[in-house]
């Protein structure tokens, strides 16, 4: 775990917890070592977007799943 003043570390380390995969963590951190933390504001909101297209992908397929289950509970009261 990174020291709460290893601002690189600290910068690696939650992208990592985010998920952010190899390329969009280089980047990221091509930007942070040059002191430019204000860069990766593109980058991050870009993958934000596809976060959340992922969660409301997933928050349908849990809602059609939620409906069969009901349908089907309903049917066998």
């Amino acid at each position: 775990m990174a020291e709460a003043s290893d601002t690189l570390g600290i910068v690696y380390q939650n992208l990592k917890d985010a998920g952010c995969d190899e390329r969009t963590t280089n980047n990221c951190m091509s930007f942070a070592r040059g002191g430019n933390l204000g860069g990766m504001l593109p980058i991050l909101k870009q993958y934000r977007r596809t976060l959340l297209g992922s969660v409301r992908s997933g928050q349908k397929k849990l809602d059609c799943l939620d409906y069969l289950i009901y349908k089907i509970q309903k049917e066998l009261i």
